[in-house]
């Protein structure tokens, strides 16, 4: 797991050395352990590559930029490939000869063989940079379901790209323009859905994608994978439970590979509770496990990770999250680039600085609850689909009721969202499930907007970007419809960014057994009745993992990995939301009326109504625009 830079110039000035190098000095949290570049002799067309690394394989052979025999041929790659030693059998059975024992190497000769076709072969995590000085143009790719980042940005005759943006941003400051269009999504869903960033000159390639950019400076952009759901599967329960438990039994070894020390979040939840039962059955000594817990315990699993551990015999390690919002929270903001609101983001962040300092690996659960209907909205969808079969008539006055109903504090954000979702079951599944998503509504952002943001929210409504996530099923279930929109939506633009800045900010590799993209493809094809059913999201998972993980944890209701954010904003954090959110230089930026954000501070403050989520979106776009456009991070010296 790494990070890299990159400049392609095609109007025949040559690469800014130091460019380069202060680009991938950004990003050494994401590699302490070495660095490296390349800069191509000057030409009508040139390139350079920088790169930083977090030793993982191949610890003295894996070095980077790392070149092709004949010295044609460039690589920079950021992630894991699983099948590298099979392919590599394969590639020397051609004749192909090997220097190192490093899956970047595998990369080079593959591209070599087959071209940009070499990401087909490909079974892993990647982000990769391929300068290919005979056709003269620069290949970027990026893994099928966005496991590693991408960025890039075109100005004139030079293509820059980076894993992070931050590394882009040292190319001067015409890349900081604030792009206001992607400000309403943000606050509609708590991320800026891809290939749009906060920035209006750099785009982030989506997952499943391939980049050209040739010696003219054109661009061609092309997908080569999508998740199928379609035939669906028909086997038995039984055997549909027995091959997925080998195939994730296969997911998880494989990701078991490495030469330095490993271990894994445990939750105490059904997915992490597998990956870390698994990992013991193919483990000859005890796996570190790691968990976190707060003191208010509606938020902790402590005692279901504890449960697992247990059962599984690992090495286990706990720790209590308390806030520290002055140290944290602003290197966070810098951390990820553009705004970002899922406060999971902060337990992310802590779990993975203490594991970081046991083991440089660490296993999750990221992506069962995609692949399996795990979470709680999927309920609500069921609900609807039923209610849909109800006269029309009858559907709107049930309406009507809803719109009615008071939504105060005794009920939780997501029964809230679920009334708000409930009042339009009049409507199509589309509107219901975008009403049950969002964050901020059309109605709560023209209320909270001013000056340049409300004129941009009237523009266009916020759900277009989940109407397009909605076709891309080639199902015509409506819940196979919905499960697409969190794969190819909610788990590339939210839950793998958060992981991926989480763990590389502590340099850190994360790795996924559920996301595996062959698992995914056979999960994707099982019946969304076996999935979500009125029992339970996940139940043919936890049917093939009955007898494996305890009971206990099959059985309890979802959580999901919050935090006690109206007790942090009502007590301990009060303070600093306050000294953010309605400082001088917050109200002299425009964008909000200010007597909302007040509003909304006093509401949740004398709990009248519980505005946490919202609250923590307000101060996590402050806490950024300190950072990237005022450039005054109190934690970073003001240098972003």
């Amino acid at each position: 797991m790494c990070g890299f830079s990159g400049i392609f110039k095609v109007d025949g000035s040559p690469v800014d050395a130091d460019l380069l190098r202060r680009m991938t000095a950004t990003l050494v949290h994401r590699g302490p352990d070495d660095s490296g570049s390349y800069v191509s002799p000057p030409g009508q067309v040139s390139a350079g590559l920088g790169f930083r690394r977090l030793a993982i394989i191949d610890l003295e052979g894996g070095r980077q930029p790392m070149s092709s025999a004949d010295g044609k041929t460039w690589i920079v790659f950021n992630g894991e490939i699983y099948n590298f030693l099979e392919l590599r059998s394969e590639l020397e059975a051609r004749g192909r000869r090997f220097s190192t024992r490093s899956d970047t190497e595998v990369i080079l000769h593959l591209y070599e063989i087959y071209g940009r076709d070499c990401v087909r072969r490909l079974r892993g995590m990647f982000a990769f940079a391929v300068w290919d000085s005979a056709a003269g143009e620069i290949f970027l790719a990026r893994d099928r379901i966005g496991k590693k980042p991408l960025f890039y940005s075109q100005k004139g005759g030079t293509l820059y790209f980076a894993s992070e943006m931050k590394a882009i941003l040292e190319c001067g400051d015409a890349g900081r323009g604030l792009r206001l269009d992607s400000v309403p999504l943000y606050f509609a869903y708590q991320f800026i859905p891809s290939p749009m960033t906060i920035f209006k000159e750099i785009h982030r390639l989506p997952p499943a994608h391939t980049l050209v950019c040739d010696g003219r400076g054109r661009i061609r952009i092309e997908q080569y994978w999508t998740l199928p759901r379609t035939p669906a599967l028909t086997a038995s329960v039984p055997d549909l439970c027995r091959e997925l438990r080998g195939r994730l039994r296969e997911a998880t070894r494989i990701r078991m590979m490495s030469d330095v020390p490993l271990g894994a979040f445990l939750s105490g939840g059904v997915d992490s509770s597998a990956v870390v039962g698994m990992m013991a059955e193919s483990s000859s000594k005890p796996v570190k496990t790691f968990s976190i817990g707060f003191k208010e315990s509606d938020f902790s699993e402590l005692e279901y990770a504890r449960l697992a551990a247990e059962r599984f015999g690992t090495d286990h390690h706990e720790f209590i999250v308390e806030p520290d919002a002055a140290e944290v929270l602003p290197r966070l903001a810098w951390h990820y680039d553009q705004p970002f609101a899922d406060p999971s983001a902060l337990p992310s962040y802590y779990v993975a600085r203490e594991t970081r300092r046991k083991v440089t690996v660490a296993l999750n659960g990221d992506g069962g609850d995609e692949s399996f209907g795990g979470y709680l909205r999927y309920q609500a969808d069921r609900i609807f689909l039923s209610f849909a079969r109800l006269p029309r008539g009858l559907r709107r006055g049930l309406a009507l009721a809803l719109r009615a109903a008071p939504i105060g504090p005794p009920r939780g954000r997501l029964a809230r969202r679920i009334i708000r979702a409930a009042s339009v079951l009049d409507s199509s599944p589309l509107e219901f499930n975008f009403k049950l998503f969002c964050y901020f509504d059309q109605k709560e952002e023209e209320d909270l907007f001013d000056g340049p943001l409300l004129r941009e929210a009237g523009r266009r409504d916020v759900s277009h970007y989940f109407e397009s996530l909605y076709g891309l099923s080639d199902s015509e279930e409506t819940m196979d419809q919905v499960l697409a929109c969190d794969a190819m939506g909610y788990l590339p633009d939210c839950l793998l960014v958060k992981m991926d800045i989480a763990s590389m900010a502590n340099s850190l590799e994360a790795r996924s057994p559920f996301l595996d993209h062959e698992l995914m493809e056979f999960a994707a094809r099982i019946p969304h009745r076996h999935k979500v059913r009125w029992s339970g999201g996940k139940w043919i998972l936890k049917e093939a993992l009955k007898g494996f993980v305890p009971d206990p944890i099959l059985r309890r209701r979802k959580m999901g990995f919050g935090i006690p954010l109206a007790e942090w904003f009502r007590g301990p954090l009060r303070g600093f939301l306050r000294e953010n959110l309605l400082s001088v230089r917050a109200r002299g930026r425009g964008y909000f009326r200010m007597e909302r954000i007040e509003g909304l501070i006093e509401d949740h403050v004398r709990s009248r109504r519980d505005h946490g989520t919202k609250l923590w979106a307000l101060l996590m776009f402050e806490l950024w625009h300190q950072a990237y456009i005022d450039r005054a991070s109190p934690v970073l010296g003001g240098r972003p």
